[in-house]
């Protein structure tokens, strides 16, 4: 976001203040249909039993589940924002909306840098970013012996 220069703010107070449940982020001012974005990330475990059945027989079914979860958990959001969940398998499988909304900011910033590879690059440290934190979740099942 900041380097598309859109406003945003991290972790934001006070948007439901019913039951204090933060998005991940907010954009501060209006992201489409006059209303600001809100995102939450998920990285649901692919290969996790509560997983493994479903993915087996559908490529991205836990990103599918973790995005109406989190769709469901920030429902009263949708009054004021426009949420969007960012579900990313940790086998690398992503929701739809958060491509969507990956390629919508990348052309963004490419209005602003002038490079059409803005999407590819972002989509790139994602990608990166996951099999970092995949490769500490990796290393940590190991015992010290």
């Amino acid at each position: 976001m900041k380097r598309a220069q859109i406003p945003a703010v991290k972790e934001p107070v006070g948007l439901m203040w019913q039951d204090r449940k933060r998005p991940d982020g907010t954009t501060i001012l209006p992201w489409s249909r006059g209303r600001p974005l809100a995102w939450d990330v998920t990285v649901p475990d692919t290969y996790a039993d509560a997983h493994v059945v479903n993915t087996a027989r559908e490529a991205g079914a836990a990103a599918n589940d973790a995005a109406t979860n989190k769709n469901t958990k920030y429902s009263p959001l949708s009054n004021t924002h426009l949420f969007v969940p960012v579900a990313i398998e940790t086998g690398g499988t992503w929701h739809h909306q958060a491509v969507e909304l990956v390629q919508e900011n990348g052309r963004r910033t490419s209005n602003i840098t002038g490079d059409a590879r803005e999407s590819t690059f972002l989509f790139q440290h994602l990608s990166v970013a996951l099999q970092r934190g995949n490769a500490v979740s990796f290393q940590n099942t190991f015992t010290a012996s």
